[in-house]
Parts: structure tokens; C-alpha cells; sequence
């Protein structure tokens, strides 16, 4: 495995053993788990991402830190819309779509604001990072 996966792995085991809680630099940040489809594949790829609660809706930001690519789980809920999503205890299915050019602007703005981190992913790169919002929907 790449140093990228193992650094997830130990990341989706801490959150999933902690119920939510994770040290280090995500220390009190707000962290999801997203399994997804892959686009290509259909297989199935769990990943931590920070979110953003917007009603009865999270808002995540396909940073990658500011790589020039989007990260292959924007691609994979392009292709596939249904997730499984994991927040602190709590599974539950969730439909994606892509937040819309004025809801992306305000919604990255108040993240970037909350995590500095944004503010530089978006400086570090030529392209506008996503926003996807996620909609709880049942099984």
C-alpha cells in the first residue's frame, strides 16, 4: 500500500475505534467516514474527509490539499451518487450532489474561515475545489 492509504487506514481505524474522535492535526476537527463506489471499479473505498453541517445536509470539499486533480472519491460520487457515510456512531446511506457555483463559494468560505487549511488548499491550486453535499436518504 501506498504511504497515502496506510495514512487513511490508520486515520478510518482511529475514527471507527474512537466513536468519531481522532488526535493529531484533526484533534477536535469534524471527520466523516465516506465509502463509496469506485468509478471505474464499483469498488467499494472508504475514506476520511472534514465536513461542514448545512442543515439537514454536509457539505464536504474535494480538496485534496490543493493537488491540480480532484481526489478519486469526487470521480466516484460523480459516477455513483449513493454513499454510506460514517459520523462519530452513526451509518446511514446518503445521496451526492455537486453544491451549486454560489453555494460552493459560501459554503468553502465558511470552512476556509473555521480551517485556515482550506484557504490554502484553494491558493495552492488553478482549479475551483468542489463541494459536495450530502443528503441522508433511506437504505
Amino acid at each position: 500500500m501506498s504511504d497515502y492509504v496506510d495514512w487513511n487506514q490508520k486515520i478510518i481505524e482511529e475514527i471507527r475505534a474512537s466513536g468519531g474522535q481522532v488526535g493529531g492535526q484533526f484533534a477536535g476537527a469534524p471527520l466523516l467516514l465516506i465509502t463509496t463506489a469506485g468509478a471505474k471499479t464499483g469498488q467499494k473505498r472508504t475514506v476520511p474527509v472534514m465536513y461542514l453541517p448545512e442543515g439537514d445536509r454536509l457539505a464536504v470539499l474535494a480538496s485534496k490539499a490543493g493537488a491540480p486533480t480532484n481526489p478519486d472519491s469526487y470521480h466516484n460520487l460523480l459516477a455513483h451518487p449513493r454513499a454510506t457515510v460514517e459520523v462519530r456512531t452513526d451509518t446511514f446511506e446518503v445521496e451526492a450532489e455537486v453544491a451549486s457555483p454560489a453555494e460552493r463559494d459560501r459554503l468553502y468560505a465558511i470552512q476556509a474561515e473555521r480551517y485556515p487549511g482550506f484557504a490554502e488548499h484553494q491558493e495552492k491550486t488553478t482549479r475551483v475545489i468542489p463541494v459536495i453535499l450530502l443528503r441522508r436518504v433511506e437504505p
